[in-house]
């Protein structure tokens, strides 16, 4: 590695040398969502950023990786100009005969992909991609941030993979590029945020055992403009009129498979919840959980002359008052 290649991690994650653990994670998460490839398409320069953003948070998420980051990070250049370091340099008395080459140490330090050769998988241990499924190939990829949770013998990583609704309700294949391979993935039904999948044996290279960890995935699922879930639930939330608050109804609602017909009792209460049994999520032996159904009384913002007139009579005729024990309310 040349003196010049060089990277001050913690610049590029823009906190000091002594930010705590959830400081860094803090900040990755918020140039990661701003350098996002889906939110930047086609801007190689947010690419390139989000590359190096992910590469800074690998090692400075990992406690050992980090401690030996600060250890070396000052020899860096002369470490670069010949290994294990040039005449006259104190290198802390580390031990680097244990490596071949100062690049196996850097494979070492960054848990890179690709197996111990110095060039395979250089420019891909900051991110995993995940095939979106475009037609033609391997066409459309979305990045994806990953830490290292192993031990000293082996490397497990885990990734986080971002699906859409219908393929965490319906199931997924994902190809996923981990280093210089392409691996298929299948996500089965029923994926929530916080789902775990094992990929055995895809994990990172370790170059003193010369064995590979395991691959975790770690779902997230893209927000929904419909759907969205209060713990283990699906829930939704529907708009319904004034008379059909009062009077009842029946109205269609959208389930993950479909509109169902769903009858309102007379009288239902703005925030009342609905359950609709079965028509949840899907459950890891196969049934289907319970979908919610949140009301929300909507008023018209615009009448008709003759809509207006009907309110005032009801208006005028009303017996009811929903804030009668109002009255008796003091300190």
């Amino acid at each position: 590695m040349a003196a010049t290649d060089f990277k001050d991690y913690y610049s590029i994650l823009g906190v000091s040398k002594t930010a705590s653990p959830e400081e860094i994670k803090k900040a990755f998460r918020k140039l990661a969502r701003q350098y996002h490839p889906d939110v930047n398409p086609g801007n190689k320069q947010a690419e390139a950023r989000f590359k190096e953003v992910s590469e800074a948070y690998e090692v400075l998420s990992d406690v050992d990786k980090r401690k030996k980051y600060d250890q070396f990070g000052q020899y860096w250049k002369q470490a670069g100009e010949g290994f294990p370091g040039g005449a006259g340099v104190d290198m802390g008395g580390f031990d680097f005969s244990q490596y071949g080459s100062f690049d196996d140490f850097i494979n070492e330090l960054l848990g890179r992909f690709g197996g111990p050769s110095p060039g395979a998988g250089r420019q891909s241990y900051s991110s995993y991609r995940a095939n979106t499924g475009t037609p033609g190939g391997f066409g459309a990829f979305s990045d994806f941030g990953f830490q290292d949770v192993g031990t000293s013998t082996t490397q497990d990583t885990e990734a986080v993979i971002s699906l859409s609704f219908a393929e965490a309700f319906n199931g997924v294949q994902k190809s996923l590029r981990v280093g210089q391979e392409i691996i298929d993935v299948r996500i089965p039904a029923g994926a929530k945020t916080g789902s775990k999948l094992r990929v055995k044996g895809k994990g990172i290279f370790n170059t003193l055992t010369k064995q590979r960890g395991d691959l975790y995935l770690r779902v997230e699922l893209k927000p929904h403009s419909f759907f969205h879930f209060e713990g283990d639930n699906l829930v939704c939330e529907v708009p319904i009129t004034p008379d059909e608050a009062t009077l009842g109804a029946a109205i269609d609602v959208p389930t993950p498979d479909g509109s169902v017909n769903v009858k309102l009792p007379p009288g239902v209460r703005s925030g009342q919840s609905l359950r609709l049994r079965g028509k949840g999520w899907p459950q890891p032996k196969g049934e289907r959980g319970d979908q919610f159904v949140k009301v929300a009384i909507t008023p018209p913002k615009d009448l008709s002359a003759q809509e207006r007139e009907y309110y005032e009579k009801i208006r005028d005729i009303r017996t009811y008052n929903p804030r009668s024990h109002l009255q008796r309310v003091d300190l």
